[in-house]
Formats: C-alpha cells, structure tokens, sequence
C-alpha cells in the first residue's frame, strides 16, 4: 500500500508517541509530519493527512472522524499546558484573546467562562484583552510571571467530574487493519516509557518535565475520557460560533 500521511504535533506532550513511532517498523509505513494542533486538524480535515493527532473539537469538522488508537493527549484534573493567563481574577475579565494554535482549547475557556464563571465575555483573536489561552510549549514557566493563573484541565474536572482528553488520533478513511495495530503498538512503547525524552529539553523555572509527562499528563483513551470528549462537544455546540482565526 502506499504510505500513510501522519500528522503529529510539536508539542513536547505527544514526544512519547514520536518515541514509539520512530523506533518501531511502523515508521516504514508512514509519512510523517509535525505541526501545531490547529494545522495537524486543518491536513486531515482537508486530506492532506489521513491520520492526524487533532484537537477534538476538529471532530465536528472531520466529514467521517474514526479514532483508531487506544491513546490521547489527556489529563486527570490539572494539564500544566492548557491556561487561561490574566491580570485579573477570571471573575472580573471583560475580554479573553484566543489562541491560534487549538480550537479545543479555545472551546474549553468558553465553556468555562460560560457554564463554570458564567462570566459573559468579548472575544479577540489578537490586540489587548484582559486574559488570553495560551498552551503547549509556550506556557513552560510561566505561571510565576502572572498574575492570575487558571490550568483549564483543573477547572474542567471541578465542572463535570471527567477528565479530559485535548486531543486524538483520528483518520479520515478506513485504514488498514495491520497498520492500526501497529500503530497502535508504537504508540503504547512510547507511552511507556515518557522520561527518556526528557534528554536534551530546554529548560524552565519552577517546571518539572517528569512530573508534567508521568503525572499532569494521561495518554490512555478510557470509557471516561470518550464520555469528557462527548460532553464536551455537547457543550462546545452551544456556544455561539467562534469567529474563524486569521489563519485556520
């Protein structure tokens, strides 16, 4: 067969599944490519990719979404990478800039804001705003240059009780069979072991990588992170429509 267009993210929270892919015979089968989660949508939305690691409100855009793997990027509670930053309790905010990186994330402040805060407010994609989304990389050490913090993954289990998962793997055609299983089988090597990528990582005060990656961190794809990723798309459908980014 010809080979399968993957997309994964650049983010250090999908390495344990670059780890795994990499090592394994899989990577002979594969075409592989690494983007932001918002592009990693945008191939397999458009077929550019027919496998990507994508936020899951991309799933409402995929014309037929099958999730293939027994993995996610997911979280018990706290993520340590998915924020909303502001200058003032979340309370008191008139404004939220979003991130053009995830339309997940995105939803997920909104629906806080609304169903947890419910705080009613403006929504910009760029410019002055008195919080913004941020995630992934970009919020490594940050937390303490803030002055109000808000770990998104926290606040959702305090609204529903589930966990959560950001984003999974997700074809937009049927795939072979013997490819899923391997695939499946590098992903769960990689998963396994998520300290040996540590190795070499930039640095950041007051973050610790093993316990972002073995604790904040939980790449399994169980019964309640399907039941977090139904609700949340529940959800996600009430709120107003999201202005299209400058770049999606």
């Amino acid at each position: 067969m010809s080979k399968v267009r993957v997309s994964a993210v650049s983010y250090t929270n999908t390495l344990p599944f670059l780890q795994g892919i990499k090592a394994s015979p899989v990577m002979e089968m594969i075409e592989l490519s690494v983007d932001y989660p918002a592009e990693c949508a945008r191939k397999v939305i458009t077929n550019e990719a027919d496998l990507g690691i994508i936020p899951v409100a991309a799933l409402l855009k995929v014309a037929d979404p099958i999730i293939i793997t027994d993995y996610c990027i997911g979280s018990d509670g706290a993520v340590d990478s998915v924020f909303i930053f502001s200058d003032k309790p979340i309370e008191q905010i008139k404004s939220l800039r979003l991130d053009l990186q995830s339309r997940t994330s995105n939803g997920l402040a909104r629906i806080l804001l609304k169903y947890y805060w419910k705080n009613e407010v403006d929504i910009v994609w760029e410019g002055d705003a008195d919080a913004y989304v941020l995630i992934g990389d970009r919020t490594f050490g940050k937390k303490e240059t803030v002055p109000y913090v808000y770990d998104l993954g926290y606040f959702w289990k305090e609204l529903t009780g589930l966990p959560f998962a950001y984003a999974v793997w997700v074809a937009n055609k049927e795939l072979p069979v013997d490819f899923v299983d391997r695939f499946n089988q590098a992903l769960a090597e990689g998963v396994a072991h998520p300290k040996d990528v540590i190795a070499g990582l930039s640095t950041y005060p007051n973050f610790d990588y093993e316990f972002y990656l073995t604790k904040s961190l939980n790449f399994n794809l169980d019964n309640r992170k399907r039941q977090a990723i139904e609700k949340y798309l529940d959800l996600y459908k009430t709120l107003e429509e999201i202005e299209k980014a400058p770049t999606e």
